[in-house]
């Protein structure tokens, strides 16, 4: 990871980017309606990490961006550089009513291989490493327990540490505007979407 005080310098003007969702025709700007909640996942790229949460149910919005790194509203090449600390991310507006942040958390660590560090399969750098962005407490505490109970799985079937990063979520800048639902604009585009095979056990209740 690059330091603080080497990363690029960036730039106060903001991505612009139309808002509206291509698939479900619905605002992916913030702020949202406060009956909604929203999280930020991470694992690799953000092409076909996107597609696979605007398919689940509940899911109302979509958007993909930079997130967890240094630079101010940076560029895809930019970030592309490893001189950011960003990496790609989704974000994810979904009802609680109609699904769950525990079933979001399911598809998260089956659709990648979250042991591999900075890399995704073929993709290599630290904007492709695995990472949890949280926007509450409950969400923080739900996410490290789905990822210990993830790794007790892993090891049963002889898998390596997990890598994921949890942190509460800070700044995320909206990605530009051909990256928005780039699959749906695209469907032969590039996916490097691929989970460990290994499945999330049921979590206890605490």
């Amino acid at each position: 990871m690059v330091k603080p005080e080497e990363a690029l310098v960036g730039r106060e003007e903001q991505m612009m980017v139309s808002g509206e969702h291509f698939v479900h025709h619905t605002s992916y700007l913030r702020p949202f309606d406060k009956s909604m909640e929203v999280v930020y996942f991470g694992l690799g790229c953000f092409w076909g990490a996107e597609r696979l949460f605007w398919q689940q149910h509940g899911v109302v919005a979509t958007a993909v961006g930079y997130a967890g790194g240094y630079t101010p509203n940076p560029t895809y090449e930019e970030v592309c550089t490893g001189h950011t600390g960003h990496a790609e991310v989704v974000l994810v507006v979904f009802d609680p009513v109609s699904t769950s942040y525990e079933r979001l958390l399911k598809v998260f660590f089956e659709s990648h291989d979250p042991t591999q560090g900075m890399r995704q399969g073929g993709d290599i750098g630290t904007q492709y490493r695995s990472l949890l962005l949280t926007t509450n407490p409950y969400q923080h505490r739900i996410a490290e327990r789905a990822l210990e109970n993830y790794q007790q799985a892993l090891i049963q079937g002889g898998q390596s540490m997990i890598t994921t990063e949890i942190l509460p979520a800070d700044e995320f800048y909206y990605a530009e505007e051909y990256h928005q639902q780039y699959l749906a604009k695209n469907p032969e585009g590039y996916c490097g979407i691929g989970g460990t095979g290994i499945c999330m056990p049921p979590m206890l209740q605490s």
